[in-house]
């Protein structure tokens, strides 16, 4: 999935659940997407981090969390 996909995603995910936090967004699209998209977003995250072990769930959700403050920070 490209970043700009991965936004996309998390828009539509936000607008289902308005009252969510950004990392519970994060964390509800990461469930939904499932476990192959799991994997691939950790795999991400831990390359970027430069990191070779990390819990899977957390790992995904903080990629998907990097890409979306990026797209936001890049906004300002």
């Amino acid at each position: 999935m490209s970043d700009e996909e991965l936004i996309v995603a998390f828009a539509l995910t936000r607008l289902d659940h308005p009252g969510l936090d950004l990392d519970e967004v994060a964390a509800l699209l990461v469930r939904r997407l499932g476990p192959e998209s799991m994997v691939d977003f950790a795999a991400q995250n831990l390359a970027d981090r430069g990191e070779l072990r990390g819990t899977l769930f957390d790992t995904a959700v903080e990629r998907v969390m990097r890409v979306v403050l990026a797209l936001r920070d890049a906004a300002d």
